[in-house]
């Protein structure tokens, strides 16, 4: 069993729970996690395909490709940060 947890007011508009503990039959991607529970993840996918997601496991960053196991915490935050103080963020 992993624990999710969804942090953030928008966030918490998407999914029903924002805390859950869900069963893994074998480690698996934190894609294939979302995949694998769409009533209960799916609506953060399209989040993810635009990277406008934080990804944590076991508090530490993640990714898409991140694997999770059995025991596991796994965050989602949303990150969609476009400006600082008026600075725009700026890819190089």
């Amino acid at each position: 069993m992993i624990r999710i947890s969804i942090i953030g007011p928008a966030l918490h508009q998407l999914v029903q729970e924002p805390e859950m503990e869900l069963e893994l039959t074998a480690p698996m991607t934190v894609k294939s996690l979302m995949e694998a529970y769409p009533a209960q993840l799916g609506p953060l996918s399209p989040l993810l395909e635009n990277a406008g997601l934080l990804i944590t496991v076991n508090r530490k960053i993640g990714t898409a490709d991140t694997i999770v196991k059995d025991g596991d915490a796994v965050k989602f935050t949303h990150q969609a940060v476009f400006s600082y103080d008026g600075a725009r963020w700026h890819n190089p």
